[in-house]
Order: structure tokens, then sequence, then C-alpha cells
């Protein structure tokens, strides 16, 4: 029997190994759910994750703690009958730890349940980036990612309202039939021949047919755009387009010419664009760059189904346009600051705003979770705060952001990465090509995390060294402050202490390297952008260093007011170097001696420009106080240019949606000089009567309209994971947001009478929704490559075994299934109600590129 106790010993010992043995990736199975959002009548939610043990190992007390990402909440509650507990630990950085007594063995799984404040609706909000840290029985620590991860369904509705009194519906076929009624197919010739409007449009009625390639003359200063015509249209026909210096116009060319331009009484961007019978094609600008939207414009005119087809012959029509742009400043801001983009993409974006004729990039390349761009004289910038991975609240590096995970530079994942000094002149240059402006933003004061990190890594690499002088050279931060404070984002360190003459070396430093990128690629820089925008509460009361300085100066009293002594050190600085400074609306607003905010003075003037993005809670007419006393003013408004939040409230429709939902009919129906007209919505979506809601607020004064530089829109990037996501949130919403910049004012922008007023935007809207449905759509396949653009969903009902179905941008083509398989691009088209049997039907819109939206169902019971 010996042998059998030796089997059982080996047994035992194979056991003993393998229960020792750690997880991987898949041995440990996690589901996690939203239980609901009203729990209360406080906003809060309750959420669960149930663990399954699948492996050998015994998860005790001591040897595990799960970390995650989630869109930030304060943790109210986190309990269970299994002894884990839910904490935050910074931003959206949190982790589950084991209580005493926690024991899950194999083949057991437990629920943890915790509660939050606000809500979680959508699949975007749930935890991302999970990974365990274990401890084996000597202590070592192993980092293994889950893999084996599902977010149940969102399916009832405490899971997708976000309050007992969330006004906004659930998104459905049904619902979004009835908002789809009002939209109308147009005869052809009523769409727009040209995105965004023109100023004018003379048509003859004749086309004339180009067969052969046209070839493009240009006078001498106009080279660049040729060329970037010439390798457009070369794309376009496949055929090899001619380049040639030149004075005159000629049969089957197009010319290129400077030109005293002059519409509707602007000189700037200006241009007119000629297509002749006699086969021959005018651009002329009042400068380069309107010569470059002339040519966007010409382009606009090829059509679509022979772009997607790259059709050698064009068939043009016999025109006269005439334009300017309505505003001088059209932004777009894309951060890539929480969630890393490519050089390649930011170029595809670049080709797409240039396309509609947007003339600024907003670069968000600094924030809390990453710096984004090489300052050679400060390496330890990108070192350390390009790259995000496992570590400590307290270490000198950037913790897991958005689901990035521990491993920097992951593949697959956003949290690191960074462009090189010449990178960034690459696309400034590519910038410069398109006649678009690059103004960076670097965070300061607050939003400025991954620099402090970044810089107190040097401060301890030469602390090391014994260099204390150097150590401190651009050190951020007051080591004795201990102000308590949670951002925006639920950062509790985050802030550059301004007291330190330090700092400002720093943003000197900063800036002088950052000049120097745009000296070599030629690439004009007037304005950076500094943030500035929420300083949380509590930042700076606990610092001597803040308290010393405070004593000399009279004219601050509160913590809350310190921004202004950075703001005025700041200016100085950009002065100097002949710069304005932007910032985020905060920088032109102090904290009153009711403790409320409100513009402050000493600013105005013009070398400060606030960017105002509060369109919401009462603010609704901020921009306007701003500039009627004397403040330059860019219009971000959330609630019709916050691109990141969420096209509507589905909860596979990824985003935010703190401002209410945004899409492309909210970034087009905008008034920039009377706002209140275009905000017709809180922030939970319920209807607002303008006359009343907005009844005491400022107006904007006739001799203020001329600081109203402009309109942005904005593209924050914490939902944002890629390429496809990223042109998703961007496409067609920014098409919307081009019409509100560049054309001219709109009928109903200005109607009082608001019945009458919606009368007139809804038989502009429908027009401007034919032409993205049946031709800016399908463009989106062919321009720069093809983007991911969003096709909108059919709405459908049945009603007596009959299917209605129609569609939010008329001329997309519908196809339906009975048999529950999905409707592909050979399914039944749908052209008028149609009878149908039980069982599922599922219905998808397309548009002439074969591009489909996502499937949406219905059910018949028998």
């Amino acid at each position: 029997m010996r042998w059998f106790f030796v089997l059982i010993l080996m047994a035992f010992s194979i056991f003993s190994c393998q229960s020792d043995r750690l997880p991987s990736e898949t041995d440990i199975t996690i589901e996690w759910e939203v239980v609901s959002n009203q729990i209360s009548e406080q906003p809060a939610v309750r959420a669960r994750f149930v663990i399954h043990n699948n492996s050998r190992f015994v998860l005790d007390e001591s040897n595990w703690v799960l970390y995650f990402n989630q869109s930030p909440r304060q943790i109210m509650a986190s309990e269970t009958d299994r002894g884990a507990v839910v904490e935050h630990i910074n931003g959206d950085w949190y982790r589950m730890v084991p209580s005493p007594g926690f024991l899950l063995k194999p083949g057991q799984k437990t629920e943890v349940v915790y509660e939050a404040g606000a809500w979680w609706i959508k699949e975007s909000d749930a935890p991302s980036g999970l990974y365990f840290v274990f401890s084996d029985k000597n202590g070592k620590e192993k980092i293994v990612e889950v893999l084996s991860y599902s977010i149940l369904p969102f399916e009832r509705p405490e899971q997708i309202h976000r309050h007992l009194n969330d006004p906004t519906p659930i998104p459905n076929p049904e619902l979004s039939f009835e908002e789809n009624k009002k939209m109308v197919l147009l005869p052809e010739e009523e769409m727009l021949l040209v995105v965004p409007s023109p100023v004018s449009v003379q048509k003859s009625g004749e086309h004339i047919l180009f067969d052969q390639a046209l070839s493009v003359i240009y006078q001498a200063e106009l080279e660049s755009e040729a060329l970037f015509l010439a390798k457009t249209m070369e794309r376009a026909t496949g055929g090899n387009i001619s380049v040639e210096k030149g004075s005159e116009p000629a049969k089957g060319a197009v010319f290129l010419t400077l030109g005293d331009v002059s519409v509707a009484g602007k000189s700037k961007e200006a241009y007119r664009l000629r297509v002749n019978n006699d086969h021959s094609i005018l651009i002329e600008g009042s400068d380069a760059a309107g010569v470059f939207y002339g040519m966007q414009s010409l382009l606009a005119l090829f059509p679509v189904e022979d772009l997607l087809r790259q059709n050698p012959s064009l068939s043009l029509p016999v025109i006269e346009i005439e334009d300017a742009p309505r505003f001088g400043y059209r932004g777009l801001h894309v951060d890539v600051s929480r969630n890393f983009q490519s050089t390649n993409t930011i170029k595809k974006v670049m080709d797409a705003m240039a396309y509609y004729k947007l003339n600024v990039m907003h670069f968000h390349l600094t924030e809390d979770e990453g710096w984004r761009l090489e300052i050679p004289s400060l390496p330890e910038l990108t070192a350390v705060g390009g790259q995000r991975g496992h570590t400590t609240m307290d270490a000198p590096a950037l913790h897991p952001a958005y689901g990035s995970g521990p491993y920097p530079n992951a593949e697959g994942k956003f949290g690191s990465g960074y462009y090189t000094r010449e990178e960034y002149i690459d696309l400034l240059k590519y910038a410069r090509e398109r006649h678009i402006k690059v103004i960076p933003e670097i965070n300061l004061p607050g939003h400025a995390r991954a620099a402090i990190k970044a810089m107190e890594a040097r401060y301890e690499h030469y602390m090391a060294l014994g260099d204390e002088k150097a150590a401190n050279e651009f050190r951020l931060i007051d080591p004795e402050e201990t102000s308590q404070y949670v951002s925006a984002q639920s950062f509790k360190d985050n802030v550059v202490n301004v007291a330190r003459e330090s700092a400002y070396h720093f943003l000197e430093t900063v800036l002088d390297d950052v000049i120097d990128m745009y000296v070599e690629a030629r690439a004009p820089l007037d304005i950076v952008h500094i943030g500035g925008d929420e300083v949380p509460h509590g930042a700076w009361t606990q610092s001597p260093m803040i308290d010393q300085l405070m004593k000399q100066l009279p004219d601050i009293d509160q913590h809350a007011n310190m921004h202004i002594y950075f703001t005025r050190k700041a200016l100085e600085i950009f002065d100097a170097r002949n710069l304005r400074m932007g910032g985020w609306e905060e920088v032109g607003m102090y904290r009153n001696e009711q403790g409320s905010h409100a513009v402050f003075q000493e600013f105005a003037g013009g070398q400060l420009i606030p960017y105002s993005w509060n369109s919401l809670w009462g603010a609704q007419d901020l921009a306007y106080r701003f500039a009627n006393r004397g403040y330059p003013v860019v219009l971000c408004h959330v609630s019709n240019f916050y691109f990141d939040l969420a096209y509507n409230k589905d909860p596979k429709e990824p985003g935010l949606y703190w401002g209410g939902f945004v899409k492309t009919r909210d970034a087009w129906y905008y008034s920039p000089y009377y706002v209140f007209n275009a905000i017709v919505r809180n922030s939970m979506g319920a209807a607002v009567n303008t006359e009343t809601a907005y009844a005491g607020m400022e107006r904007i004064k006739a001799d203020a309209r001329h600081l109203i530089l402009g309109l942005q829109a904005q593209m924050w990037s914490e939902t944002i994971l890629g390429p496809a996501m990223l042109e998703h949130y961007l496409l067609p919403k920014m098409i919307g947001f081009a019409e509100s910049a560049w054309a001219p004012e709109r009928k109903w922008e200005t109607t009082s009478n608001a019945d009458l007023r919606a009368a007139q935007a809804e038989e502009s809207w429908n027009v401007f929704a034919n032409t993205l449905g049946r031709r800016e759509l399908p463009r989106l396949a062919w321009l720069a490559g093809g983007f991911n653009y969003r096709i909108p969903a059919p709405g459908a009902v049945l009603t007596d075994g009959m299917l209605y179905a129609n569609v939010e941008f008329p001329g997309l083509v519908i196809r339906y299934t009975t048999d529950g398989s999905e409707p592909d691009a050979a399914a039944n088209i749908y052209q008028s109600p149609v009878a149908v049997g039980a069982g599922h039907i599922k219905l998808r819109a397309y548009d002439a590129s074969g591009r489909g939206s996502k499937t949406v169902m219905l059910r018949l019971e028998e």
C-alpha cells in the first residue's frame, strides 16, 4: 500500500502547488451591473460586481486588491456579506479591497454592492481596465489583468433613467419614428449645393461635362494651394492633374488667383467661384485662405456618386458662388490628454476641418491624466507625464485612467503616448497647408497633475544627486501644503501652487520651447490657451507659501481668488512673448463678496480671451456679460457644441451626458447673438420656455458684437478610445457646427415669435438634413480615405400588422428583414408601409456609400 500513500502525497503536492499558483487573466470572471439609479430622492446609483473564482487560488482578506477605472462619482456606501468594499482613490481610479474575514474559494462566487452619487446610465459609464494585484504567501505581488469581464445589459427603466424625475424618454424605434415625422424628402434642386452654405449662389440651371482631366493654373503666391487641389482632384477622379504657373484662365482648367474680393462687407477669407459654360473654372480669393475655401466649394460640387467610384468625368453646374465666413474664428477643440490619438488621426481630423472650412484647432495637450508634447528643456514631462501604469497615488508617476490598464504603452490602450518635437512640427506644417491655426493648451494652475508629477520626479532625481537648486528649479507644489479638495474630475492633487516662483519659470520654459516649434514650422502662433478652469474649492487653503504671499496682496482676501494673482503673472509672461492668452471662462471671473462667481473687469481689453462654455444653470448669458465688459469671447456652449456628450440616452450610445445630450441638429440649431433661442432644454433634457426662463439675463450690446470672435466645438476624450470612436463622436455633428460658424445668419435666429421661429427652423433643418442624408454623409466615406461617421438608426412602428418606418436624415435607405436576420445591403428596401407577419423585424438605415446604422428591432406577437 506504500505506493498508494505516495500517490496521495503526490496528488496533495500537486494540488498545493496549483492552489498556490496565482490566477491568470481568465481565471476570475467578473460581471458588473447597474442595479438602479432610483434608490432615493437624492441622486444616487446602486451597482454591483459579481466575482466568480474559477481558479485554484483562494482569495482571502490579504492577498488581493482589484483596481479599475470608472466615471468619477463619490462613493456613498459599499457593503456586502462577503466583506469587500469599493474605495475611490483619485480621479476615475478605484479599488476593491477585502475586509477582514473575506474568503472566496475556488468555484465560489460573491457579490459586491456599492452606491455612488448621481447616476450611471451607459455602458461607457461602466468600470474598465480591471486588474488584480495579487500577493503570494511570500508577499510577492503580481499584476493580473481581468480579461473575463462583462457588462450586464441596461434593460430596466431604473437602469437607464437618471433619477426619479428624468424627463428624457428612453430611445426606441417608436420614439424615433415620432421625432422623424416632420422630415420630408425634398427634390434634389432644393438641397444645398455646398455645405456650409455660401453667402450667394447663382445657378444657371445648366450643367457641363468635363470628360478630360482638369489642370490647375495658379498665380505665384498660390503654389501650395494649387498642389493641394491637384492632389485632391487626382484622388477624386483617378486622373493625372497638371499644375502650372500662369496669369490667365483657360478651358479645362481651374484658375487660382488673388483679387479684390469682398463679400457681405468681409474681405478676409472671401472668395468667388465661377464654373463657366466655356469649360473654365475661376477661383478668386481675397487672400490665400479665401482661394483655399473656394477650392473646397468646388470639391463640394463634385457629384458624390462620382467620388465614390472615382469617375474621371465630372458633370458640374454652371454656377457663380460668392462667399465669406460669418466668423473669423471657427474652431475645434481636440483633447488628446485623457486618451491619446496618433498623428495620423489628428491629420484626418484636420482634413475634415479644412473641407468644412474650420480654421482653428485648439489642441488640448496637457491634463491631469497626460502630458502629450515633448518639451526638450524638460524631458520629464513626457517621460513621466506621457505614460500611465500601475503605481501609488503619492508616487511621481501617473496611475491608470479611462481603462488604460496597469501597463504603460500596452497595445490597444490609449493612456500613453506623446508627440515628439519633430512630430508636432510636422502637424503644424500639415495644418498650415490647410489654413488651420493650431492653438496649444498648457493647463495651469488646475488640471495640472501630469506636470506636477513630472516635476516631482525631476525633484527627486536631482535631490538624489545632491543638487537642491536644480531640484527646486521647476517644482510646482508647496511640500508643506495640506489642503484638501476634490476637483470636478475627482482629483485630490492636481493644482499648482501659484505662490511658487518656480511655477512661472516652468511656464516660461514650456512656452519658449513651444514657440521654437512654431517658428521652425513657420506656423502662426498668436494665442496659447492656459486652461485656467476648475480650480477646486479648498485648493491653497492650507499652504504656508500661499498664506505668506496673501499677506502681501491687499486686493486678494480669499484663497479662491488666488488664480487672479496667477493670471496677472502669466499675462506678463505672455505679453513679453507677444502672445494673447486664451482660457476657459473661469480665467475672467472671481469670487465676489457674496461668494458668487462674477466677471472680473481687470483683464478685459483684449489680451485675455475667455472661452465661454457654460450655457446651463443660469449662466446662459455669461458670454454676453464678458463681451459687454470688453472681453473678446469664443462661444463654446456645452448645450450645442460639446461633441463628447452622447447623441442620445441609448445605453449603448457612448458618451457623457452631464450637460444633456447633443446631436447634429443641436450643433446646427444655434443663434450666436441670441443664444436663448437655441438653448431650449435644460441639462436634463426638459423643454424650457425661452421667454420666461431667461428674463432678466443680459443681451449682447450692439457695440459688443464684434467681440464675439467666433465659435468652437469641443471634443473631450474621457470616453473616446481610439480613432473610430473619435470619428463617430465628431461626424456628422461637426457638419452642423460648420454651418453655424460659417454660413450667413439664418432667418429663424432672430425671430422673436417662438412658434414662427420653430416653423422657420424646421423648414431650414429639413433642407440641411436632406443634404446630410443624400450628399454629405456618403461624401464622408470618400473624404480623407473615409471616416467612421455615425448614421442614425431608423424610426419604426407596428400598427395593425403594418410596418411604418422613417429616417432622421431623408434620403437614407431603410432595409429590413422579418426573419430575425441582420438587414444587410441586400435586404428588403422599405419604401412604403408594408404588411409583416409575426416575429422579429429588424431595420437599418444605409447611405449611398453602403455604410449602415446600428440595427433596431421590433417584435410582432402572434
